[in-house]
């Protein structure tokens, strides 16, 4: 997320002095859980896949 990037942004130039000091300002507000069945999920996986190498053989670099 955003926010995510502006902490590790904030981590790397000094800014928080720690991943502790970050994590007492950071509260979840929303929990996400998997609602596809694994099989399904592994089977989707796949196919992105695919579709990324046919992709890269697009290119001409």
């Amino acid at each position: 997320t955003v926010t995510g990037a502006a902490f590790l942004a904030g981590l790397a130039v000094g800014f928080w002095k720690s991943k502790d000091e970050i994590l007492s300002f950071w509260q979840a507000d929303r929990e996400f859980a998997p609602a596809m069945a694994d099989a399904d999920r592994a089977r989707a996986l796949a196919g992105w896949k695919k579709a990324v190498v046919r992709a890269e053989r697009w290119s001409d670099e």
